[in-house]
């Protein structure tokens, strides 16, 4: 059983954005979500914990590995797929897995053969093995993708933003790949798709601006905000007064007229109607009240 600890951890860039702000958390063996919307500091807290950049301050370990004073013995035991996976641009999906295993030090060739054709069958490319994975499509790519991270029997796996751009058929399948993966080591998705995050993982935490405001399962996520959600229906030049008079969480368009849910301990009355709350009210509850839980 694996265990990430984080105590402290900063990172400011040279242009003085705040990346990551005393950054405290731990991570437990299996699925976990970082929910936070674009520019939260996601990346730069997966790209601290892969060894790509260093941190200004504060500590992080793999179970009793330095993540930032001993890179090389976590990258022994790292998996990562990255926001961007690139590929070759003439090779098959078995030579990558190949030269990949090469890299990770799997010198053995009839080793490495079989690794890769488990791998391809595992996220069932094994009949595409010898297609160029250029003309792959995205989830294709990102199938790809997990299979390089699996190599080398890692005890971290680090995916970031893995489903941005895929189909919904191809995105149920990562998703199952994913949950196959994740019952065996630690696995931190990092996201700003709020569904990702409910269907995959029993712990999570929600980010804004370089700080954890939220550390614990969905489910709390949601307890808390039992009772407390109210949902209505307003014609599109209501919306700016309905954010001035109440608490707005979210709004979205529903058959061409704003759906708003707000934030109230009581019955707001006004045409108001309970709802249950979802993982996105919790999510834009928490990032519009940046408070350490």
């Amino acid at each position: 059983m694996a265990r990430i600890s984080i105590e402290n951890l900063s990172k400011t860039y040279p242009n003085g954005v705040k990346a990551l702000d005393n950054v405290n958390l731990e991570i437990e063996n299996g699925m976990f979500g970082l929910l936070g919307p674009n520019g939260a500091g996601k990346s730069s807290l997966m790209r601290t914990l892969a060894t790509l950049q260093e941190a200004d301050s504060g500590s992080a370990f793999l179970d009793d590995i330095d993540i930032l004073n001993q890179p090389r013995e976590v990258r022994k035991t790292l998996g990562y797929l990255p926001q961007e996976f690139g590929v070759y641009a003439r090779v098959t999906a078995e030579q990558l897995l190949d030269h990949i295993a090469i890299l990770k030090g799997i010198d053995k060739k009839s080793e490495r053969k079989e690794l890769v054709n488990y791998l391809l069958q595992k996220v069932n490319l094994y009949d595409k093995r010898s297609k160029s994975v250029k003309g792959f499509s995205g989830g294709m790519k990102q199938r790809v993708g997990i299979a390089q991270a699996l190599i080398g029997s890692p005890k971290l796996i680090i995916v970031d933003e893995p489903t941005a751009g895929l189909d919904p058929g191809e995105r149920n399948r990562f998703h199952n790949l994913l949950a196959d993966v994740g019952d065996k080591v630690v696995v931190v998705l990092s996201t700003h798709i709020v569904a990702d995050v409910v269907e995959l993982c029993s712990d999570m935490a929600i980010m804004n601006l370089g700080n954890i405001v939220y550390k614990g399962s969905p489910a709390n996520a949601l307890k808390q905000l039992t009772g407390k959600v109210w949902s209505k229906t307003i014609e599109r030049e209501e919306l700016d007064s309905y954010k001035s008079d109440y608490h707005v969480i979210s709004d979205k368009m529903v058959a061409g007229k704003p759906q708003i849910h707000i934030l109230s301990d009581d019955n707001p009355g006004g045409g108001f109607r309970a709802v249950e709350p979802n993982l996105e009210d919790a999510f834009f509850t928490k990032i519009n009240q940046p408070e350490t839980v």
